[in-house]
Parts: C-alpha cells; sequence; structure tokens
C-alpha cells in the first residue's frame, strides 16, 4: 500500500485568526476541524493508511475509529488533496 501525502498544490497551517488548521491552495483556503487536522498532519510520506489508522488509534487511545479514516481518506482524495 502507497504511503500518504500531501498534494503538493495544498499547504496545511496552524491559522491564529480562524483558531484552526486551514488548508491553502491556490483558489483559497479550507478550514479544518481537529480529526481532518489530525490526519492531514500524518499525509507526509511517512504512513500508509494501515500505519495511520495504528498510529491515530495509539496516539488518542481509541481503537475502532478505522472506518471514519478511511472515508475521511477517500474524500480528500476525490478532493485532490492527497498525492
Amino acid at each position: 500500500m502507497s504511503k500518504l501525502k500531501l498534494n503538493r498544490l495544498f499547504r496545511m497551517q496552524w491559522e491564529e485568526a480562524q483558531q484552526c488548521h486551514v488548508l491553502l491552495y491556490p483558489e483559497g483556503m479550507v478550514q479544518l476541524n481537529q480529526p481532518a487536522s489530525e490526519i492531514l498532519k500524518r499525509c507526509d510520506g511517512r504512513f500508509n493508511q494501515e500505519e495511520l489508522i495504528a498510529d491515530l488509534e495509539a496516539a488518542f487511545n481509541q481503537q475502532g475509529i478505522g472506518g471514519e479514516i478511511t472515508n475521511f481518506l477517500q474524500e480528500a482524495n476525490r478532493l485532490g488533496w492527497l498525492e
């Protein structure tokens, strides 16, 4: 399974004025909620999907969230956020 990586056209950063992470791209900006931020922070080429799920489950001591993460990754991929 391939490693997950944010598309080069997008940049994630903390936006103080919004008090949240945002995803910047040439046409605009997307405000991210906390779960989306935590997932996308890990899309830096280190993890494949299974590894990312395991890392998030361990980081937040939460089991059984793989389905929600998979759904988010599918949508992020559809939107072109991932390479």
